[in-house]
């Protein structure tokens, strides 16, 4: 019943390799290692085939981790036929660079033993419970994945002795500690300058466009002037909570409902018992009698939770004098089922027992009766489910009979309004990449820009939106795609013009001030003649901060050392800046702690690099061949 485990960890090394293994069984998923026959080959990798079963459970897999992660934002993407693609391909291009790490993994020599196999499973945390391995939950997770130990076992050995070839590569990368050094003071260090901003507005009214530079910018940037397909939709909601509350149920409705379903409102009873379990073995007569005979000191009085830590084969319990703490009936071999819940009270011991994973000698230590939770308690409860049951079936009577009228009467949604009994609303025109609010939904984006919907015009088919709610919708009014003349966006790109302009004519004068600062000359009068003065910039860092970001990127660019100390900088607002370097402040060396950590952190992202282009030589020299259309 509960495997003979040896209870082990080991160090960081080991703790990498599990974070390897689940990162693993994250993306790809146990069940994509099954073997499967009969299936089509999307990739071969110097001979060994990657098939379309393969490939489809470690898609399916990543798509939900993302799904979980991301929620609807995701599915938007997974609903785009091109994106959808490209994320097929990214996942077998992960599926090839597994097996040629596999493969070179092998070639090296390397291996993983059963006890490393061991003590991994044994400290996973998706088979623990209260940070503790539970061999039942090991062995469940299991069954749901569609695994037996063995295969399981077998997967985690290519796993672990692929990571031991992607840890041997990390573990070679590492940062020097003029690196360290260099990286935290980069990172660390701040500046101080001062500045000036130059309006653009002030350059504005001397600035002139022509019809030629509008002519000129148009035909550069003609795509810039393609309008997107719009379309404004007409749709017909329905959801269960438009029905439930005009549901009626009676005391007799949920007299009747409790009645039917008491079993719902019945506490089975439990027993928390303890046991010794002496496995089979090689010899079966003697495993037999070595369970009689401790079942003989224990009618000599021995204590039990002794006799469990002492000779139960069941390692985990035998810790806690056997226990297994409370179980409901089928929850164990039937064998052991029918004598636990056979006991007649607690303090009792069975007599030797037989299952199929051995002999048990099994004591009852507690009982939970069984408890009924009477009607008034749950009469409210039962209400709610009765109204929602009676919405749902009529919700589907209803969904069934729109999509009738949906489609008999395919030139309005008039009909499908009055049988659903809900009013025809409207979005008004969006965009494919801005849609309405009530087009959210990646289905019903797709269908309202579909071309049956926007060349016949006719009603589509009943959309679920989710379990409770479905929608019927036409294509009211749509504007196709095209491109906006001139005379329609000329007063726009004026203005952007302009805006450049003005831009170019303050950087041109900013630029004269930065001449005669690097010259030494005084720009004071120069400053007052556009009423602009210098402004203090202390400790800047690199990160976010009151100074725009253009100005800050240009302070880090300048040298004392070199003479470049003064530089202009065009700003995201428009504006034009100016801003002078001052003096650097390096910062102290770090402690040791945080010296360690950045040092980790580098090597860390050396490792990845190397890592990458170890796989990507790889690649270079195999023979892959992609089979996918």
């Amino acid at each position: 019943m509960l495997e003979r485990i040896r209870e082990g960890s080991q160090g960081p090394w080991a703790m990498i390799i599990i974070g390897l293994v689940v990162l693993s069984f994250v993306f790809a998923g146990v069940g994509s290692y099954l073997n499967s026959s009969g299936t089509t080959t999307v990739a071969t990798v110097n001979g060994t085939e990657i098939d379309q079963t393969t490939l489809e459970r470690a898609y399916q897999n990543q798509r939900a981790r993302m799904e979980s992660e991301y929620g609807e934002s995701v599915a938007a993407m997974f609903a785009n036929e091109g994106y959808l693609q490209d994320f097929r391909r990214n996942v077998l291009d992960q599926l090839i660079n597994d097996m040629l790490i596999e493969q070179q993994a092998e070639e090296l020599g390397l291996r993983v033993g059963d006890k490393q196999i061991r003590d991994t499973i044994m400290q996973m945390t998706e088979f623990q419970t209260a940070g503790q391995f539970d061999n039942d939950r090991y062995l469940a997770i299991l069954r749901q994945s569609g695994f037996q130990p063995a295969d399981f076992r077998d997967y985690l050995r290519t796993e672990l002795t692929r990571g031991q070839l992607a840890q041997a590569l990390g573990a070679s990368s590492f940062a020097l500690p003029g690196e360290v050094e260099r990286a935290w003071q980069l990172q660390s260090q701040t500046r101080d300058g001062r500045y000036f901003i130059v309006p653009a507005d002030k350059y504005a009214d001397t600035v002139e466009v022509s019809e030629q530079d509008i002519k000129n910018y148009y035909e550069a940037n003609i795509t810039a002037f393609d309008t997107q397909e719009k379309v404004n939709i007409a749709y017909v909601t329905l959801s269960v909570d438009d029905l439930s509350g005009d549901i009626d149920v009676t005391e007799d409705d949920i007299a009747a409902y409790y009645q039917e379903n008491e079993a719902s409102y019945r506490e089975e009873e439990e027993r928390r018992v303890a046991h010794i379990l002496i496995e089979f073995g090689e010899d079966k007569d003697a495993a037999r009698k070595e369970a009689e005979e401790i079942k003989s000191q224990l009618n000599d009085g021995a204590d039990f939770a002794e006799l469990a830590a002492q000779y139960s084969d069941d390692t985990f319990s035998a810790e806690n004098g056997g226990d297994l703490e409370f179980i409901n009936r089928d929850m164990m071999d039937p064998a052991f089922d029918e004598v636990a819940f056979s006991l007649a009270e607690p303090g009792t011991v069975s007599d030797v027992v037989e299952t199929e994973f051995g002999f048990h000698l099994i004591k009852l230590t507690d009982i939970k009766p069984e408890q009924v939770t009477p009607l008034s308690e749950v009469s409210d409860e039962i209400r709610t489910a009765l109204q929602q049951d009676k919405a749902m079936d009529e919700f589907y009577a209803i969904r069934s009979r729109m999509e009738e009228v949906a489609f008999e009467v395919p030139e309005s949604l008039q009909d499908v309004a009055g049988v659903a009994d809900q009013p025809i609303q409207e979005t008004g025109l969006f965009t494919q990449d801005q849609p309405a609010e009530a087009m959210t939904n990646p289905t019903v984006l797709n269908t309202a820009f579909s071309p049956e919907l926007v060349e016949d015009r006719m009603n589509s088919e009943v959309i679920e939106l989710d379990d409770n709610t479905v929608m019927v919708m036409r294509v009211k009014a749509h504007e196709p795609q095209r491109t906006q003349p001139l005379e329609e966006v000329s007063a726009g790109i004026t203005e952007q013009l302009k805006a450049q302009k003005a831009q170019q004519a303050a950087a041109e004068w900013a630029q004269e001030v930065v001449t005669k600062v690097t010259a030494g000359e005084s720009v004071d009068e120069m400053l007052a003649s556009q009423s602009l003065s210098w402004k203090q910039a202390s400790d800047v860092n690199r990160g976010p901060g009151d100074l725009p970001r253009a100005l800050v990127d240009t302070l880090f660019t300048l040298s004392q050392q070199q003479g470049q100390q003064t530089d202009l900088a065009n700003l995201a607002s428009g504006d034009v800046g100016v801003i002078t370097l001052e003096r650097i402040h390096s910062p102290q060396a770090p402690d040791e702690e945080l010296a360690a950590t950045l040092r980790q952190r580098l090597g860390a992202a050396y490792g990845q690099s190397l890592y990458q282009s170890y796989i990507k030589a790889l690649r270079d020299e195999a023979d892959v061949e992609i089979l996918l259309p």
